[in-house]
């Protein structure tokens, strides 16, 4: 019972979501058929999306992806060399 309560609540949603389908599914499809070539290679290129900023698009239409700034390592400790001055010969 409680599960055909649940699908009679959700049903005017599913069918949004197959109305939505069968207006926008053929201009997915054309865009991937277009786009999915390129956003591969695009994927080939780029090892980590975490290394980028999020997309921006700019006034006259580009697309530019910012890479974010790397975070500045301390440099490591030197290794003090003993100064001649510090040992007294006897």
């Amino acid at each position: 019972m409680f599960l055909e309560g649940l699908r009679q609540e959700m049903e005017p949603s599913f069918d949004e979501l197959l109305g939505f389908a069968d207006q926008f599914g053929p201009a997915m499809q054309t865009f991937i058929q277009e786009m999915g070539p390129a956003l591969a290679e695009l994927a080939a290129q780029v090892q980590d999306w975490g290394l980028y900023e999020t997309p921006e698009m700019l006034p006259n239409g580009d697309i530019i992806i910012r890479k974010k700034p790397q975070p500045e390592e301390p440099e490591p400790p030197r290794a003090q060399e003993p100064s001649t001055e510090e040992f007294t010969d006897i």
